[in-house]
């Protein structure tokens, strides 16, 4: 039988499920209230990021318009509004969402992204704003193919600053934690896309403030070898040289000489020494005699030295540097300036400016080297002309470069050491990287020659087994395809000087070069399935493998490179011989730490 209750108990429960019911109220409200704070930041953080990112974007479009009254305006707009951003996500409630785990996600990488926004705004635009000339095409090209050295030296110490900020920015911002809510993960691709860009920006404005200045003639006259690339027949850099000039710069005004073609050029120049793999590699071509195989290594330092070397024993002069280019980099430069007129009034464009030089100029002339070869002077000179007048669109042309130079279609190299250093840092330098990093570089060098590289088509694929061991096994997969199509063409197009027995008119004759991950073995190399003889060398530490080989018109080889690397940091590079077609890359090489 249940004992009843006295009336002082009854009492005490009432109280107690009185303070259990006030505590439930206590903390419901507490809840609510942390949601309503908790979204009410939000709200604030989602504008005021919103409103800052859009403001940067307005920053970065002023300073590199040369609109620097604007551009320091609106810095100062995103600079507010990313303080406001960044007070809502270190409230707190911010702080308290974003550790719960999963759910908190969005609220970490929201406040990491407004960190970097907030990092740009008072780091890298506002201070960027002070060197605006520098980074402001507008301002930094000026008529009559002069630059303004002044504005980049003057702007040398807060782009060095301003770079410096962006580079730990950038990897900030790569880092940014991915997370499960859609909006958030979008907006964190967006942020990083825009920081890499941005860095990229600063970080080669930086560069070229450390050493355009000098070699555009600031401390002393400079000038500077040019070669033009014919890519229809293949060099380690690009192609043959077809034509050179020399530039000149004396104190950021450029000049330029007749273009010429090559033959004014030797085949027997005294050899200079460029060490012993170089020599093992390449000698027997002669390239540092023979101007023909000048630039048969990938390395444009070795180019560049080389025609120093030529000039200077064709003329007496030492120039303080080298620079080359090709067809393709040239339609992205008429893309911009526009159009040109020859003298007989035919028009050279960005659409049809390759398939002149490279394929029209040999059917139109025929074996008539000599005019087709002034012709082709011709084209370069009214170019050049063109581009030493006045530049509407200096941005755009500097984007057209910078696209040239990403491409490898434009290279610099520097005899002044410390110059050259920096140059090797950026895409201009191209350069044979000398590190352990992986990496797998095809090289193409005709040996018909013939300019049947006009119509060579490219695929490569580099796979690596996984990252367990001090080795692994890795495959070079190279697939060749010869596109001429059928037509009657002079020797010196489709013909070959070692022709193989029973080869038919257009076969294009290869050397097909591989740059290999430093240490690798070759253990197999096949030609369309059958076992192939590979000659041995190196490139600057890196083992080199190459394979002559034909290839009939219309058909496609493939060659196999089997390989042991050893297993080492970083990801896998796999550089693109800067010829006519886009060849189809194909990399599955996994990252090891």
């Amino acid at each position: 039988m249940r004992r009843r209750l006295s009336d002082e108990e009854i009492a005490a429960q009432r109280r107690k499920r009185r303070r259990v019911q006030i505590g439930c109220g206590v903390g419901a409200l507490v809840v609510v209230g942390f949601i309503g704070w908790l979204g009410y930041e939000g709200l604030q953080a989602k504008s005021n990021l919103e409103k800052a990112q859009d403001f940067a974007t307005q920053a970065k479009d002023a300073l590199l318009a040369g609109d620097t009254d604007k551009a320091r305006v609106v810095a100062g707009d995103a600079d507010r509004y990313a303080q406001d951003a960044q007070s809502s996500v270190d409230s707190v409630p911010w702080r308290i969402a974003g550790a719960v785990p999963f759910l908190g996600s969005p609220f970490d990488s929201t406040r990491q992204m407004t960190t970097i926004v907030s990092g740009l705004t008072a780091q890298v635009f506002l201070p960027a704003v002070d060197a605006g000339s520098a980074v402001s095409p507008d301002q930094l090209i000026l008529d009559g193919a002069r630059i303004n050295l002044a504005a980049l030296r003057d702007a040398a110490p807060v782009l060095e600053a301003t770079s410096a900020a962006i580079t730990d920015l950038d990897e900030q911002a790569q880092n940014v934690d991915s997370t499960w809510l859609g909006l958030i993960d979008d907006a964190r691709v967006d942020l990083q896309e825009q920081v890499s860009e941005l860095s990229g920006l600063l970080n080669n404005t930086s560069l070229a403030a450390q050493i355009a200045p000098a070699m555009l003639g600031a401390d002393g006259p400079r000038s500077y070898f040019v070669g033009f690339q014919t890519n229809a027949e293949a060099r380690g850099t690009g192609g043959l040289l077809g034509g050179f000039t020399v530039i000149r710069a004396n104190d950021g005004a450029v000049s330029v000489d007749d273009v010429t073609s090559n033959r004014e050029f030797r085949f027997d120049y005294d050899p200079i020494d460029l060490g012993p793999d170089f020599q093992r590699a390449y000698g027997h071509s002669r390239p540092t005699q023979d101007f023909r195989n000048s630039n048969v290594s990938p390395h444009f330092p070795y180019a560049g030295q080389i025609w120093q070397s030529m000039w200077q024993q064709e003329t007496g002069e030492r120039v303080d540097g080298a620079i080359a280019t090709d067809p393709v980099a040239l339609s992205y430069v008429l893309d911009v300036i526009g159009d040109v007129t020859l003298p007989g009034g035919e028009k050279v464009s960005a659409d049809n400016v390759v398939e002149l030089t490279e394929s029209t100029a040999y059917s139109r002339f025929g074996d008539d080297q000599a005019a087709r070869k002034r012709y082709l002077e011709t084209v370069a000179k009214t170019v050049v002309q063109k581009l030493t007048g006045s530049i509407s669109r200096p941005q755009a042309l500097l984007e057209a470069l910078g696209r040239a130079a990403g491409e490898g279609r434009l290279a610099v190299w520097s005899s002044v050491p410390d110059e050259q250093a920096v140059l090797e840092t950026t895409p201009l330098g191209h350069v044979v990287p000398d590190d352990a990093a992986p990496y797998a570089e095809v090289v193409v060098n005709n040996l018909g020659g013939n300019k049947l590289d006009y119509y060579l088509s490219r695929e490569i694929e580099y796979t690596a087994e996984s990252c367990e061991g001090d080795s692994r096994n890795s495959n070079v997969a190279v697939r060749l395809t010869n596109n001429v199509p059928p037509g009657n063409y002079t020797d010196y197009v489709a013909g070959m000087f070692d022709n193989p027995v029973g080869a038919p008119v257009g076969t294009n004759l290869t050397d097909l070069g591989l740059l290999t991950t430093q240490g690798t073995k070759l253990n197999k190399v096949t030609v369309d399935g059958r076992p192939a003889f590979a000659y041995t060398a190196a490139e600057r530490g890196h083992p080199m493998f190459n394979v002559q080989t034909s290839v009939p018109p219309g058909e496609t080889v493939e060659v196999v490179y089997e390989l042991t690397e050893p297993t080492v940091k970083g990801s896998a590079r796999i550089p693109i011989q800067p010829l006519i077609d886009d060849p189809r890359v194909v990399a599955d090489v996994p990252v090891c730490g």
